[in-house]
């Protein structure tokens, strides 16, 4: 079988973690399956991508343009190539191409939370990932949470696949050197809830004086009012901001990190709290799904619209409270199981087609 992939979104450094999933899922699909030939079809910005790849005439960068090219030059690209079954890692599917798609969601914050969304992006989400939802043979959600929404807003049902982690992860709990901040790696965008956590992090600082706080990810849509934040709280020499980083970067943070933070208001999956089981720090994030059933007893877990259960459940992650079993825990959730179901979805998907 001939699977494609469509990676005409990626944009490195640019999309956040689901850069992290499309690199992780392509490689561990490769390996998975040697008796397929796996084709991913990038842009001029990201250029090869996994052992076979088609590095089409695009610049992702200029959104309109990706999206006119996804919906009328890919799908002639898709049968020039024999592509059989398509995967869309990111969302949206080119809506007239015959063959076989799945399409994956990793969340559907656009229906739950439009207000954190410009207004000039919100009708193309709308109308793309209704759309791409419907035009799919199969869907794929990356948590049960992300499965009920698209259930409750799409009414199409979805295999549900895990993200996995990365085994560098699991090497770090053997070898941390703890140092004195406090590590969130996450896009600045206004769900992600720093500015909170800033405020939080000044009131924290007034305890423990040396801490600091880590910050790091793709600069989103709430980037300037976060560094606003950090100016007006007068943070400037506790608090860094490191962007986005090469993964031997973070897991080094992670390494020396003294512990982890997750505040986000909002999630499809939450890659970095597995991470940061996987890699032992103290840990402490959000009660929502689908953080509350990924972390499970392994986090402290806190309100992320209260600035003071965050800041007692920091408290308590500083004296030495937090759980430290999650590496054992966070095992399970491989990329390797990762691509086997996915798989399984790209399989049943053109074994649909075949029989209508």
């Amino acid at each position: 079988m001939r699977i494609g992939v469509n990676a005409l979104y990626l944009i490195p450094g640019g999309v956040g973690g689901t850069e992290t999933y499309l690199r992780c899922l392509v490689a561990a699909m490769e390996e998975a399956a040697p008796h397929h030939e796996i084709l991913v079809f990038t842009n001029r910005e990201t250029g090869a991508l996994g052992q076979h790849s088609a590095v089409l005439p695009l610049r992702a960068r200029i959104r309109p343009w990706r999206i006119l090219y996804e919906q009328s030059a890919l799908p002639v690209e898709l049968a020039r190539h024999r592509i059989d079954v398509l995967l869309n890692p990111g969302f949206t599917a080119p809506l007239v191409s015959r063959i076989p798609q799945v399409t994956v969601f990793h969340d559907l914050q656009h229906k739950r939370h439009p207000e954190y969304f410009r207004w000039f992006d919100l009708p193309f989400w709308r109308l793309l990932l209704w759309a791409s939802a419907r035009r799919s043979t199969r869907l794929i959600a990356v948590s049960e949470a992300t499965r009920r929404d698209l259930l409750c807003y799409y009414g199409r049902d979805a295999a549900v696949v895990p993200h996995g982690v990365e085994q560098e992860f699991f090497s770090i709990s053997a070898r941390r050197d703890p140092a004195d901040f406090l590590l969130y790696p996450s896009t600045t965008h206004p769900h992600k809830n720093h500015e909170r956590l800033l405020r939080v992090f000044a009131r924290l600082r007034r305890e423990h004086p040396q801490l600091r706080l880590v910050l790091t990810g793709v600069a989103g849509f709430a980037e300037d009012r976060v560094q606003r934040a950090i100016g007006e709280l007068h943070l400037e020499e506790r608090v860094e901001r490191r962007g986005w980083i090469p993964r031997a970067e973070l897991i080094e943070l992670y390494r020396r990190a003294r512990g982890f933070v997750y505040p986000s208001l909002f999630e499809g999956f939450g890659m970095p709290v597995l991470e940061a089981l996987a890699a032992g720090v103290p840990a402490a994030c959000s009660d929502i799904e689908p953080l509350r059933s990924l972390a499970a007893s392994h986090a402290l877990l806190f309100d992320p619209g209260s600035e003071e259960a965050m800041l007692d459940a920091l408290r308590r992650l500083l004296a030495g409270e937090a759980p430290q079993t999650g590496a054992e825990y966070a095992r399970k959730f491989t990329w390797r199981r990762a691509a086997e179901l996915t798989l399984e979805v790209l399989e049943d998907a053109y074994r649909r087609k075949s029989s209508s």
